[in-house]
């Protein structure tokens, strides 16, 4: 059980780590400029970008669940049609969006608030990455249905691929032709098509026999577009949908916040960010580990090993997240001048520091939690739990501890990440009382 988990996970921890690493040299190229405002613009301009595809996170969730299911139930054909459904919802999103584009930006843009100079450049990068929307969304689609097939070490191979021809191209766009917050813009908007690009031409080539097969069944739309199934497609997604919007008006809350507090703090809290995603994708790779594990036995009726799956993950994880801790102790300071040799910067980063040394032992919980819901495909307990720990505790929180400034706001993001963990185990150790993996 232990071999199987890391021959799921390991694969999926270097592939995730390499997103926030990816973000690390995002903010780092931008950081060494001369200003701070080019750092701030950036992270407002990627997060209104960012926000749309968390917030369609749902897409690589579904996914990767009922595909994981449908593999520990051998049903080949309803695995090609969540894949085709995935994509064809990924697309009609992404083309909704662009049309709304100009509504969008303005309305985000009026809400993110900071300097006139961080409101400039958050609009010249949002500008560009917009357009990439279809190929972001679609990656989504594709990168979970290998994952729930079992794929895990192709999903490594193209999240490393795509994140290093963006960094490539950070590089050149940034440092060499000078492009600034354009470059890293442009470079990320290549990456994305470069990754669907690969992504279909890897599933074309493995799956061309068994597609060949559905296309010449004339049922094949039919099936793709079943009421019923689309039905509970959609009930299933809504829930998903709810839990990462409420994540999304967090993270959303913190950069706004940051960045009526100032330029600096802005920045900083870019930087601060930055290393909270790598301590998430790094945790995410036990999850989805867990997640397809978890599906497989759920797909298979094997409640037997979904409870060792997840009592073996839990291991992993706290582990894990001691080492992300002791790592920040060691080298926390020194990861930061790495970033931004802004002396301000710098100094307001290595102040709200310690927050992300804690983070890893609080936020692990929720991280391994949210991949076993995923793989039972129980949405509503992820729902209730995001939206009483978004509305119960971070806002109420922050309230209480607006008067100390950023420490208020980071206090606040952790107790909403414990509350997350909190609740779902609770939900599945006590209250679900063994119903929630045996429900079907």
């Amino acid at each position: 059980m232990h071999k199987h988990l890391f021959t799921l996970a390991i694969p999926m921890i270097l592939s995730n780590i390499t997103v926030p690493l990816l973000g690390l040299v995002d903010t780092a190229v931008i950081g060494h400029l001369e200003q701070a405002y080019f750092l701030g613009g950036s992270t407002v301009g990627a997060m209104l970008i960012t926000a749309i595809t968390w917030l369609c996170g749902f897409l690589r969730m579904s996914t990767t669940g009922l595909s994981a299911q449908a593999y520990g139930a051998f049903d080949k054909q309803q695995g090609l049609i969540i894949l085709m459904r995935g994509v064809l919802v990924a697309l009609l999103i992404a083309a909704v969006v662009l049309i709304c584009q100009g509504f969008y930006l303005d309305i985000a843009l009026s809400l993110a608030g900071g300097s006139e100079q961080v409101q400039f450049y958050a609009r010249q990068y949002s500008e560009i990455r917009i357009w990439g929307l279809p190929a972001a969304l679609a990656n989504l689609v594709i990168l979970g249905w290998l994952l729930g097939n079992h794929q895990a070490k192709t999903v490594m191979v193209l999240l490393i691929v795509t994140n290093l021809i963006n960094l490539v191209l950070d590089l050149v766009f940034v440092l060499g032709l000078g492009w600034q917050v354009r470059g890293v813009a442009l470079a990320t908007l290549v990456a994305e098509y470069s990754g669907l690009t690969l992504g279909l031409v890897v599933i074309i080539r493995s799956k061309f026999s068994e597609l060949k097969l559905m296309w010449q069944d004339k049922n094949w739309f039919r099936l793709l577009t079943n009421r019923a199934a689309l039905l509970e497609y959609f009930k299933l997604n809504r829930d998903i949908l709810i839990r990462t919007l409420c994540l999304e008006i967090c993270f959303i809350f913190i950069t706004f916040q940051g960045a009526r507090l100032g330029d600096n703090i802005v920045a900083a809290n870019a930087i601060l960010m930055n290393f909270l995603l790598l301590i998430s994708f790094g945790l995410d790779g036990i999850a989805n580990a867990a997640e397809v594990m978890v599906g497989k036995a759920k797909g298979a009726g094997d409640n037997k090993k979904l409870k060792q799956v997840v009592n073996i993950s839990l291991v992993w994880s706290a582990l894990f997240a001691l080492a992300y801790s002791l790592a920040f102790i060691i080298g926390g300071q020194y990861f930061i001048t790495l970033i931004s040799d802004i002396p301000s910067v710098v100094a307001e980063a290595n102040l709200y520091f310690s927050w992300i040394i804690f983070l890893p032992l609080i936020s692990c919980w929720c991280y391994l939690y949210d991949g076993v819901y995923i793989g039972l495909m129980q949405a509503r307990a992820m729902r209730n739990s995001m939206l009483i720990a978004t509305f119960a505790c971070f806002f109420p929180m922050w309230w209480l501890l607006q008067g100390y400034g950023n420490h208020g706001l980071w206090a606040a993001f952790s107790v909403f990440m414990l509350m997350r963990g909190l609740t779902l185990a609770w939900h599945f150790h006590i209250s679900a009382a063994g119903k929630v993996v045996s429900a079907k």
